[in-house]
């Protein structure tokens, strides 16, 4: 498994287009976190064109966040572009456990083989059909709550899972991983999450589906330690949590990943 410094820096070398299809709260920030990680971030969704664009883009990620008809066809319709060209794409399943609508949307997109699966515990445990508590697209639940559900996911659907948290847990079914980077002021920050799954699709491009994710989710979470170092807040935080994700490098990324095997 290589190192996550060394998945930053083939991201970096490849600066793969990324297909983002996000919710209006998160726009803003996906792509300011996508540019500044080192891939190209667009956001594309309109039905007319989601297919053509979704042919041009290296990965994908689909997040439910403010779902509508529309969008859930657009989503589907690209994520079936991207299988059909052999391409990764990411699944944010935002408050999958709120409605029946999001449920069902979800059934169908797991069902075009997600690449990556990122939710929080209660997420996870709403697509393993085990409820979750959820409020909206908040957990009520800890990491330790859905890791066996996330490892029956994978093997379900072919997937990587990723269960994040104050340790994120990630795995492919078989093998599993925690990664303990993160600071508690990344969740006072509205879309944070949700902007993840643009680095997340970038780092899969060319690279092992398992470890790319883990690499991606330790070196988010490092530039979330660096960010709070100087912040006096989340307003300053989101600032220079931008600004971290520039400036590390992969030798920061290595060095800080406290990744370990389960």
């Amino acid at each position: 498994m290589a190192d996550a410094g060394t998945s930053l820096a083939k991201m970096r070398a490849t600066a793969p287009l990324v297909h983002l299809i996000t919710n209006f709260v998160a726009m803003n920030i996906a792509a300011n976190v996508t540019l500044a990680a080192g891939a190209s971030p667009a956001m594309v969704h309109a039905r007319e064109e989601v297919v053509e664009f979704a042919g041009l883009a290296q990965a994908l990620s689909v997040n439910i966040g403010t779902l509508d008809a529309a969008w859930a066809e657009a989503m589907e319709m690209a994520a079936q572009a991207m299988a059909a060209n052999s391409r990764p794409w990411v699944l944010d399943p935002v408050g999958v456990g709120a409605t029946q609508f999001r449920r069902n949307v979800c059934s169908r997109l797991i069902a075009l083989r997600p690449t990556v699966i990122r939710g929080n515990a209660s997420e996870i445990l709403a697509l393993a059909g085990l409820g979750g508590a959820g409020r909206g697209a908040d957990s009520a639940d800890p990491v330790t709550a859905a890791e066996a559900s996330a490892r029956d996911l994978a093997a379900r659907c072919g997937a990587v899972v990723a269960v994040s948290g104050p340790v994120d847990y990630v795995t492919d079914g078989v093998h599993s991983f925690r990664v303990a980077n993160g600071d508690a002021l990344m969740p006072r920050v509205t879309a944070l999450g949700c902007s993840l799954n643009g680095v997340i699709a970038a780092f899969l491009v060319g690279q092992p589906a398992l470890s790319a994710t883990v690499a991606a989710l330790a070196y988010f979470g490092q530039a979330g330690e660096r960010a709070a170092q100087g912040a006096n807040g989340p307003g300053s935080f989101q600032v220079a949590f931008l600004d971290a994700l520039y400036t590390l490098s992969p030798q920061d990324v290595t060095s800080g990943a406290r990744v370990s095997r389960t």
